[in-house]
């Protein structure tokens, strides 16, 4: 992927003690203009607190994430949360969901999971979450067809996504499916966003 586009964020302090780090990047055609509209670190970073925020009070109740069962709760607090977002255009999309899933068509947003082993994160000073990778039309197409704003649906789609990272998947059945979207709608509700399932949300 050309990552171009480059817009480096600094960490933002959650709670004075988490941290959260945020790498957007996006291909060379997108528009500058249309990733400081969207995409910039006052819009995705509080998305992404809150995120964690919520993850972080559930792991207090006995929450486990599928992804990171092997990281201590003393890694998992105190470690700097670090998430990379790529915005790419329908071809390459159509491309990298084929790849990733089988799947010859571009979807909204796929998820690639860090895949660290607990002994390189220790070494680390961020915990690598993954990369979420957008595509921007499919994004803006659904958005009218679901009658919400565009910048609505990227908040739920980076709620979705980060859930996914953590090891959430609502492809594994109707239990599964439940809880993550559950998930969302309290993430989402914490935003001061409406339940994204219901129509016209």
């Amino acid at each position: 992927m050309n990552q171009s586009n480059n817009d480096n964020i600094n960490a933002l302090k959650i709670n004075n003690l988490d941290k959260v780090e945020l790498d957007v990047s996006a291909l060379d055609s997108i528009d500058e203009g249309l990733i400081s509209r969207y995409y910039s670190a006052d819009r995705l970073l509080p998305i992404m607190a809150a995120t964690l925020k919520y993850i972080d009070r559930r792991i207090e109740n006995g929450l486990m994430l599928p992804y990171f069962t092997d990281i201590s709760l003393e890694t998992w607090q105190h470690k700097i949360k670090a998430l990379d977002i790529y915005i790419t255009d329908k071809t390459e999309g159509r491309e990298l969901n084929l790849e990733a899933r089988g799947k010859d068509y571009a979807t909204n947003i796929l998820s690639y999971p860090s895949d660290l082993p607990v002994a390189i994160i220790d070494l680390m000073p961020t915990l690598p979450l993954g990369e979420l990778i957008v595509c921007h039309e499919v994004v803006v197409r659904e958005a009218a067809e679901q009658d919400k704003s565009v910048a609505q649906h990227i908040s739920h789609l980076l709620v979705h996504g980060m859930l996914h990272l953590l090891g959430f998947d609502h492809e594994l059945g109707q239990a599964e499916q439940e809880e993550m979207e559950g998930f969302e709608i309290e993430i989402l509700a914490s935003l001061n966003l409406p339940n994204p399932y219901l129509p016209n949300a």
